[in-house]
């Protein structure tokens, strides 16, 4: 019997175990970032959602007084009812914005954190693969935009009735967190592929915050200013303009910010593995 064949058995558990613990202990290790991050999306949903009976009765007064083309970008011509309402601030504009930053966080960590503070090497001398290793961290990042969208569908539920919501159905409002989770995912590949080039969480973060806010002013402005065609290459664009409150899922939106998250870490990945890391 050969050495290897002896300590095959042995060694096969330790590496599986290497495997599957890459993605626990991000989450082990990031989860009161993440309780805060959640925390943060699901108190200003609920915050600003909690205003629509105010709104239903002096917003759309309020809202007539705008100018016509500001009121078209910030998509105020139905505020309202329940479904113009939430999908013209809370999950038009406030919402989606801080899922942005978030997955530009959390995607910043996904190889560029470690890169930059030395500790990549410890990791990666382990029995694992650079693609398994962005893989894993990759698919924490999903866990966690999926947890957040969870929670804030629960939270829309918890408050529907006293909110005067009730317009709107638990499927619906399922349909636009899906969405609100595949915007992060989304946003978290932009920031995956950036720190596999770069390596540096800063620099990764700030880049997506950019390309995050020039996304949002595209799909929010582009008619108005002649380029409408620009809104097509926005992610908002596939997050809300189906209007999920109202018609569900969009099963060609998601599956745009799904091609375009899937295709962003696989180059991030082949770029990860090319590059010497020092």
């Amino acid at each position: 019997m050969t050495v290897t064949a002896a300590i095959g058995p042995m060694i096969e558990p330790a590496v599986a175990t290497v495997r599957t613990v890459i993605f626990t202990k991000t989450l082990r290790d990031s989860r009161r970032s993440l309780l805060g991050w959640t925390a943060g999306i699901t108190v200003a949903a609920v915050a600003y959602a909690s205003f629509y009976p105010q709104m239903a009765a002096n917003g759309a007064a309020q809202a007539e007084n705008l100018p016509e083309g500001l009121r078209e970008a910030l998509n105020m011509d139905d505020i309202a009812s329940a479904a113009g309402y939430l999908g013209s601030t809370v999950f038009g504009m406030i919402v989606p914005l801080l899922a942005m930053f978030f997955g530009a966080a959390v995607g910043a960590r996904v190889s560029a954190a470690d890169e930059e503070s030395g500790t990549l090497d410890l990791l990666m001398a382990h029995p694992i693969t650079r693609t398994a290793f962005i893989a894993q961290r990759f698919a924490a990042l999903v866990a966690a935009a999926t947890g957040i969208g969870v929670i804030a569908w629960l939270a829309m539920l918890a408050i529907r009735g006293s909110a005067e919501l009730t317009t709107i159905s638990a499927g619906q409002f399922a349909a636009q967190c899906v969405h609100l989770i595949l915007l992060i995912v989304c946003f978290g590949a932009v920031a995956t592929a950036i720190g596999a080039v770069t390596g540096h969480r800063g620099t990764v973060f700030a880049l997506t915050a950019v390309i995050g806010v020039a996304a949002w002013a595209a799909h929010t402005i582009a008619d108005q200013i002649g380029i409408g065609w620009a809104a097509y290459l926005s992610p908002f664009h596939y997050y809300i303009d189906s209007e999920p409150l109202r018609n569900g899922v969009s099963v060609g939106g998601i599956t745009v910010l799904a091609t375009a998250a899937l295709v962003l870490v696989t180059v991030s990945t082949y770029w990860f593995n090319h590059r010497d890391l020092g």
